[in-house]
This record gives C-alpha cells, structure tokens and sequence, in this order.
C-alpha cells in the first residue's frame, strides 16, 4: 500500500513540492477509508479534522451549507486531491466547508500531526494552503460563508495578527504637516485643529520630512523651559525620522520602533509617505502579544527585575512556537529583548559611574551581533571609543575598562554568562580607541593567515548597540575600503573557515551522532554553522554591510549570488534548524529544568523531523561544495 500512496502524493498538490524519502516516511501514517454510500464526511464548523484527505479514486463534493440548508459554492473534486489543509491551517481545525464522499469513493487520511510538522519544515508547502485560502476569499460568495476566528490565538498557525498582518492592512493615521519656520503656537492649533498628539515638520518648500512634534514635545521642550511660543517649531522638534515599507509586518513595525527608541512610524508607499504609526497604537493593538513584553523590560530597573524578565523568555518563545511562529521572527524577539536588557543595563552602569569622559560605541558580536540570539547565549561585545589627546588617554581607558566590566558582570547575573572564549568588553583586548580597532581590522585582513580569519569571523558580524553609532559606521566604512583590495589569501582563509564544519551526515546519508551521558545527541549550532559561515563568505566578498543571515541571503539573492531556488532552499534549512534549536532550548529550561545546550537528542525527533534534516544537511554539503569550487583556486 506504501508504493501506491508515494505514487499518488508525488501527483497531488502541494504534496509533490516534497522529497521522495519525506514522501516514503509519511506514508506509513496514512489510513484508508472506503465509502460504500453517500455521505456527508465533514459539516461546516461543526466536524473537527483528523487530519487531510487525499482523494484516491471516486470524488467530494464540497459546498457550504446556507440558512435554509440550501447547498451554496459547490464544487467537485477528483483524485488526485487534498482536503482539509486550509481547515486544519486556518480555522481552528475545524471544517472550512461540507463535503460529501461519493459511494466507492476511497481516501487516503494523513493525521494533522504530522501535517503540521510537514507545514512547519516546508515553506512551499504550508504556502499552498495559505495562497489557496487568499485567491477563495476574492470570491464574494466564498468569502460570505467564512467565519474568520475571534482571535488568531484560536488557530494552529495564524498565531497573533502581529505575524501575519502587513501595515497595509491596517488602518494608519494621515500625516499632518507644517514647515520648519512655523511658530510652536500655530504648530499646536493646528494639532488642535486636526485632533492628533503629533504634527510633523517639513524643509520649507519642500516635501523632506525632518522632524516632529508631539504634546509630551511641547509641554518638555517648550513650557518646561519657559519658551517663547512664538519660535520655529524646528527649534523645540524632535528627530530622527524613522520610515517603514507599507509591505512590512506589524512585527517588524513593533521590532523597528524598540531598535530605533522611536514612538513614531512613518509609513512609506511606493516611495512616498502615506500615514504614521504610533507604538501605544500597535501595542494596544496586539493586546497580549509577545512583544508587549518588551515594552515591560523596558520599564525594569534593577538587576533582579531584568533577571526576572530574562527568566520568562523561554515560554514566550514556547508560545511563539507552538503557535507556527517562524524560527526567524522567535530569534529575532530574543535579540529584542537582550538588547533592550544590555541597554538598561548600561544606563544604570552611567548613573553608578558618571558619565563617560569620551564618545563610545558599545558592540555586541556572534549571534546577537547577527539578531540570531538564542536561549543558550554567552556574552559576545566589545567597546569602541573615540580616540583622545595623550594626555587623556589613559584616564578615558580606564573608565571605559571599569565601565565593561561592571556592565559585563550585571549581564551575567541577569543570565548573559561570561563568554568561554573572553570575547568581551571586559578584557581590555576588545575595548579600545577606534584607532586601534581600525589597526586590528587592517592587521586582520592584510596580514591574513588562517588563525586571524577565525578572529576576524567573529568580529565581522559586530552590531551597535548604544552610544555614537557614528563611530560604528565609521569602523565599517573603514573596512569596508580595506575588503576592496584584500590580501589575496585573506578570501582563501576566510572560505576554509567556512569549510571546516561539515554537516552531521554518515556515508549512508543518516545522521551522524555522538554518545554524551546514556543519550545519541548532534550539536544543532555546528550543524548550522555551514550557512552562517558561507553567507558570511559572500557578504564580505561582495561587501555587504549587513550582519543578519537571513537579510544577507536575500541581499546576495538580489544582486544575482544566489537563484531563487537556492535562497528558498537556504532560507529554509536554516529557519527550520533555528526553529527546532529553539524549541528543544525551551524545552530544556522548562520541562528538563536544566541549562540549555545546543544538543538534540535524536530518540526525541519524529521521523519527519529527522528525515527532514536529512534533507536539510544534504543542502547545506551542497552549498559548501560550491564555496569549495568557487575558491578553490585560492588554496
């Protein structure tokens, strides 16, 4: 029975976008069901799904049932043909619409455990239902019938709006404008006048937004000070300007305005502003979205709380998760929330200390460097501070000396550990003048052997985190030069590190293990170092500042580095792995009650699990041929 139920999935959509091994592993879960009459298999809203049928021979008729029990968008469907994926994707699990089996119709039935599993591994094949959902709900009598959930938290996979919602599909405030020599007061008749909290500023003559006002502007700004209310508004505005695509995610909006310390979104359309964005409008939006937790971080302010916050991530992340939450958008609210920790932690390290006797930039390095954060993670920064008269020098080192250690030992004890390897602030090696750093970066890549190409690895992925980002850009604009015209061997080096991690695979293409305590375990971190090692690669090759992976493949997409198809199979792999990192870290703190690791017990993987990483190690040992192949020359 197993040959003939492979043979029908490769014909039926979107079960053919699947590997033939993912193909023959779930085929041994399907059930067959023949019916000798007609009958009425699934009732709109009423029938909870076992899973998805494929239909073998005879035929469904599907149709919604309307008031008077009259039969309403019927339609017929033959093999090959699946139902029930957009009933079990987006509707609670419940039938989207009725149908009716034939007599002598047979059916195949894949339980919805392990189609979910196959939603979450493969992108293609969970959009299939996604995009068949979208192109019904244009037909107005499709649409008419459809109950969409009171909340998405009632679905397996939509999760919170806060995922699946794009800002065009919310309604945005009009932006109200006036120039940069309008008076504070006609300013704030106008806002008066239009009933809004904030005005923007526009350059005379011109379009270029360059500043707001909001009322906590003029009562801070203006009052506070006893100012004239007949000056420009320029003068008492704030700024920066922080713009979004209408295309993002309301995630990104919410991630964006906590990176930015913004309050204020200007929504971008096709190159022009159409309306702004408040954060109190997006996070009262979202009721108990995740990320309002961020913004309870933000209002902590002693070491324990922090502590207390830190300890709560793991069930936000198992909540994420659960819910069908993409592995990339789980790490990327992790790294939220540990910059936003790092970040008050600094400030209270100010308050303790005084203020600093220099610009500074404060860095983080490794994962967090690349908003890749895990709930395994050690301390990865450093320190970059502008250069001062001799004189000086010695007395801004050792602030910034005692600075880094007092802010390194609160991350700790919040739960930050010490990094094994001292890639930290702390050692006075990674706090230094922007001068020195530019030294080390000019030594790394001129002077390349293959020691320094681990060093410079580790520190090409650095992200700001607090201070003069001015003095981050400039360090990159530095080595940005230095990438044109490299050491010959420096791309030669910087490859072989890329290569010396090979996926877990055995010659007979399983995964291969290592025996620690009584349990077969691989290291999920090695097994994706691969892909962040070979798009690190390409993104100094091209020089590309930018640290995250995933916006390094779809940069290097863009530029013609990568098909489509390698994107889509890169971004993939590497989304899973982080997703199932994640998952069994969580799982670790909170069910095993012991210190997460990177290691995965394979006895605890479903079979579509592991021959779905099989898959995804094949990839990799793919991708890192062609790096081997492409520098080969060098070696």
């Amino acid at each position: 029975m197993q040959e003939k139920i492979i043979s029908l999935l490769k014909i039926t959509e979107p079960f053919h976008l699947l590997p033939e091994t993912v193909l023959a592993e779930i085929s041994e879960t399907f059930t067959r069901t023949e019916f000798s009459k007609d009958t009425l298999v699934y009732r709109q809203e009423v029938t909870e799904m076992r899973g998805v049928d494929i239909i073998e021979s005879g035929e469904y008729e599907t149709f919604f049932f309307d008031a008077a029990e009259n039969k309403r968008c019927i339609s017929i469907h033959h093999s090959p043909y699946c139902f029930g994926g957009i009933s079990v994707v987006l509707n609670r699990v419940r039938a989207l619409k009725s149908a009716i089996a034939k007599k002598g119709t047979v059916v195949y039935t894949l339980p919805k455990k392990e189609f979910y599993e196959l939603c979450n591994a493969y992108e293609d094949f969970f959009h299939y239902f996604t995009s068949d959902f979208g192109k019904k709900m244009l037909d107005e009598e499709f649409s008419h019938f459809v109950k969409t959930p009171a909340t998405f938290e009632e679905s397996y996979f939509a999760a919170d709006q806060l995922y699946s919602r794009k800002i065009k599909g919310i309604t945005y405030k009009s932006i109200v404008s006036c120039e940069e020599n309008t008076p504070v007061f006609e300013a704030a008749q106008m806002m008066a006048t239009h009933k809004v909290s904030c005005i923007f500023v526009k350059k005379s003559a011109s379009e270029e937004i360059i500043g707001y006002a909001t009322d906590i502007t003029l009562r801070d700004n203006v009052i506070a000070h006893c100012l004239d209310s007949r000056i420009a508004i320029s003068e008492v505005m704030d700024n920066p300007i922080v713009s979004i695509s209408s295309d993002a995610y309301l995630y990104e909006a919410v991630l964006m305005m906590f990176k930015t310390k913004s309050r204020y979104l200007l929504v971008k359309d096709n190159g022009e502003y159409v309306g702004f964005l408040s954060r109190n409008r997006l996070l009262s939006e979202q009721g108990q979205s995740p990320l309002v937790f961020i913004q309870s971080v933000k209002q902590a302010e002693s070491v324990e709380e922090l502590k207390k916050k830190w300890k709560q991530v793991p069930d936000i992340i198992t909540q994420l998760l659960g819910r069908g939450v993409h592995g990339e958008i789980a790490s990327q609210v992790i790294t939220t929330i540990a910059d936003t920790i790092t970040g008050k932690v600094i400030e209270k390290v100010i308050r303790q200390i005084g203020k600093p006797p220099a610009k500074f930039a404060f860095i983080v390095t490794g994962s967090e460097g690349r908003k890749e954060q895990t709930l395994s993670t050690d301390q990865d920064n450093g320190i970059i501070y502008e250069d001062k008269a001799n004189e000086h020098r010695e007395m801004v080192r050792e602030y910034f000396l005692d600075f880094a250690k007092k802010v390194s030992d609160d991350l700790n004890t919040i739960g930050f550990e010490y990094c094994r390897g001292n890639f930290m602030a702390s050692n006075p090696k990674w706090t230094h003048s922007l001068s020195h750093w530019k030294r080390n970066y000019n030594q790394w890549i001129e002077e390349s052997v293959p020691e320094t190409a681990m060093k410079l690895s580790t520190f090409f992925d650095f992200r700001f985190i607090y201070g003069e980002e001015s003095i981050v850009k400039d360090l990159k604009n530095y080595i940005k030069e230095k990438l044109a015209s490299p050491n010959q061997l420096f791309f030669a080096h910087i490859a072989k590190n890329a290569l010396q991690y090979e996926p877990p695979l055995t010659f007979l293409k399983r995964i291969k293990t290592q025996t620690i305590g009584k349990s077969e375990v691989f290291d999920i971190k090695t097994a994706m170092s691969p892909i962040v090692d070979l798009l690190r690669v390409y993104a100094l090759k091209n020089q590309l500042d930018i640290e995250n992976t995933g916006e390094r493949m779809k940069k290097l997409t863009e530029i013609g580095v990568f098909t489509q198809q390698q994107y889509n199979e890169m971004h993939q792999s590497y989304y899973y792995l982080m997703a199932l990192r994640l998952k069994n870290q969580a799982n670790q703190i909170n069910i095993d009650k012991k210190h997460p690791d990177n290691y995965i017990e394979i006895s605890k993987l479903t079979k579509i699990e592991r021959v779905t990483l099989i898959e995804i190690f094949k990839t990799i040992a793919n991708f890192q041929l062609g790096i081997k192949v492409k520098f080969t020359g060098s070696f």
